[in-house]
């Protein structure tokens, strides 16, 4: 005899075995983000770590990208000092840095305000990393000197102010970048020089690396907060299932 037909929504039994009916019918509430799968499960084409973690892999995950951000920094004042005679190479190397940060930090969170938000400190990281290494080391081997502003050039927001010290014209300009150097003919001012001529000459009351340091102090800490927030809230967001978000 053969078997008889399985009614609609069922399952043809095989050799007179009783079929497994438990995805034969409609899939309870909940029942993940598309009808298949655990509850909460990501939907297709989700970002990458998604999908709820255990506390113990969020905090994990979150020290990383604290110590991450604590690496660029380091990396980027070694940089900074290595080519302590070209700032360009600094600069370039600290935003890409800046921006994989805001990018993990974006991950973490599974939202976008924290990786915005972290650009602020971001700004700190920046100026501090490219500032620390050249006062570092004008202020350890600069040679001081009290100096007279004798001729000035202005072309666009470059402003190129000629010196003049006991010892005759320097051969070394002042350099400003910006609308209002603060600076005329006639100024007399106290410049620190640098002797292996490596780094350009700075006004010595603007070369402070206390302040600079200061700066990368806070960039640090600003990001070490902001990842902070971004492993908790990315953590909730995931318990409860809740995807990426631009805002929050």
């Amino acid at each position: 005899m053969h078997p008889e037909p399985a009614p609609p929504g069922q399952i043809q039994p095989a050799e007179g075995r009783p079929a497994d009916q438990r995805f034969t019918e409609t899939p309870p509430a909940r029942f993940g983000s598309n009808g298949f799968g655990p509850a909460g499960a990501p939907p297709t084409g989700s970002t990458p770590w998604a999908g709820a973690w255990p506390a113990g892999k969020s905090a994990t995950r979150t020290a990383l990208v604290v110590l991450l951000g604590l690496a660029f920094i380091g990396l980027n004042t070694a940089i900074a000092y290595a080519a302590v005679g070209s700032k360009v190479i600094s600069i370039v190397t600290g935003v890409a840095f800046c921006l994989v940060f805001m990018i993990v930090v974006r991950m973490l969170h599974r939202a976008m305000w924290l990786s915005l938000l972290s650009f602020l400190p971001a700004l700190f990281v920046l100026v501090g990393s490219v500032e620390l290494a050249p006062d570092l080391a004008l202020e350890k081997r600069g040679v001081r000197q009290e100096v007279t502003i004798v001729d000035a050039e202005v072309a666009g927001k470059r402003h190129t102010f000629t010196l003049e010290g006991d010892d005759g014209p320097l051969g070394e300009p002042l350099i400003y970048q910006g609308s209002n150097p603060g600076y005329q003919v006639g100024d007399i001012l106290t410049v620190l020089t640098d002797p292996d001529g490596v780094i350009a000459l700075k006004v010595a009351d603007r070369v402070d690396s206390t302040s600079t340091l200061g700066s990368l102090v806070l960039g640090g800490s600003g990001w070490t907060f902001i990842a902070l927030v971004a492993g908790w809230r990315g953590h909730v967001r995931r318990r409860e299932g809740r995807f990426d978000t631009l805002v929050i």
